[in-house]
């Protein structure tokens, strides 16, 4: 890695955000060209309406620089094998042997990758269905999400030799063997959802995701994990300049394509550290979108199984929905859950550090 991996991490994460941002205007053209439109349900709020036919499957906008950007090093730890490639490369002062990208990285790269086309299928039949606004049916989406999280849950567990669990507080981390697996699977799938269903509101999903990525990436740092820093670094960069375009009014959703991608990237990166205990915290607001989804749907069906009529905690869900139709606006809903992610990464990190 290079001598000083915190700028290089800070550069790869600008280089990223350019290489993103420049290309936005003409992805939006295109996307509009192909007819790519995001379908709002009709049991949605009705100031969310007007957001019916904007650009979806945004998300490319992100993993293709990620993924680009993370191939690039690669073909320079290619070039660190030859003479003129390690005098090139030690000009920015990298040496010889000190890779730039570890080869873990193919680990999440190809679960960004993997869910990636996962919530292209999703978001392409949701627009082709333009009746219902449908995509993939659950069972077929959670058949997907499993797959795709056992081979990484098992890249994890046999070619990283990841398979331990790391406590605040407490150095040395924990092995608990093969329960390894099913746990990854679960975080896996259960982060990649949590982040599809904060994705409503103009720039929710991908503030809070950045916050998520920073945090992990300082933890990596510490850890003496820099692919993994340079990794986190790069993927806040793509989604800053995602963030460029679906501010407030949204020009531009990232769709499941970048929902599922980044919350089971997320997941991995958690994984990857150890720290996964914390990512209930770090990743506060996704998982509170997520838990409220689940109160709800399991309170309605229990009370409708006792008393014939199904009550419910809240006026809708995900949680930004209550608050949206308990009189919030939507920037103040986005600011305000920024905040709260703010601090939980704060508190996330102070406790992996300590």
């Amino acid at each position: 890695m290079a001598r000083a991996p915190m700028p290089f991490a800070l550069t790869l994460g600008t280089v990223s955000f350019l290489f993103a941002v420049i290309w936005g205007k003409p992805l939006i053209r295109q996307l509009k060209r192909w007819g790519i439109g995001k379908q709002i349900r009709i049991d949605e709020p009705d100031s969310h309406q007007w957001k019916t036919g904007t650009p979806t499957m945004g998300g490319v906008m992100i993993i293709l620089p990620v993924f680009v950007v993370t191939l690039a090093l690669n073909f320079a730890n290619f070039l660190s094998g030859f003479a003129a490639g390690r005098a090139f490369l030690s000009y920015f002062g990298f040496t010889h042997g000190s890779p730039l990208i570890g080869k873990s990285l193919l680990v999440p790269i190809g679960v960004m990758l993997g869910f990636g086309l996962l919530g292209a299928l999703d978001d392409w039949k949701g627009v082709r269905n333009t009746t219902e606004g449908t995509g993939l049916s659950p069972r077929v989406k959670f058949a997907g999400q499993l797959a795709i999280s056992l081979a990484t849950a098992m890249g994890l567990y046999l070619a990283l030799d990841i398979h331990s669990i790391a406590l605040p507080g407490v150095s040395q981390k924990i092995n608990i063997g093969l329960a390894y697996i099913p746990i990854a699977m679960f975080i896996i799938v259960g982060t990649s959802n949590a982040v599809n269903l904060t994705d409503g509101l103009d720039g929710l999903a991908g503030s809070l995701a950045t916050l998520s990525f920073a945090a992990y990436g300082i933890i990596a740092f510490q850890q003496g994990q820099h692919p993994l820093l340079a990794f986190c670094l790069t993927v806040v960069g793509a989604v800053m300049a995602f963030l460029w375009y679906n501010a407030y009014p949204a020009q531009l959703y990232m769709g499941d394509l970048g929902a599922l991608a980044l919350g089971a990237t997320l997941g991995t990166v958690a994984l990857m550290t150890g720290q996964w205990l914390l990512l209930p915290i770090i990743s506060l607001v996704f998982v509170a979108e997520a838990v409220s989804v689940i109160l709800q749907v399991g309170w309605f069906k229990w009370t409708k199984r006792r008393t014939g009529q199904g009550q419910r905690i809240f006026k809708m869900t995900p949680l930004h929905l209550h608050f949206e139709l308990s009189g919030w606006s939507e920037m103040h809903i986005t600011q305000r859950f920024w905040l709260v992610g703010i601090l939980a990464g704060m508190l996330g990190i102070a406790l992996a550090l300590g």
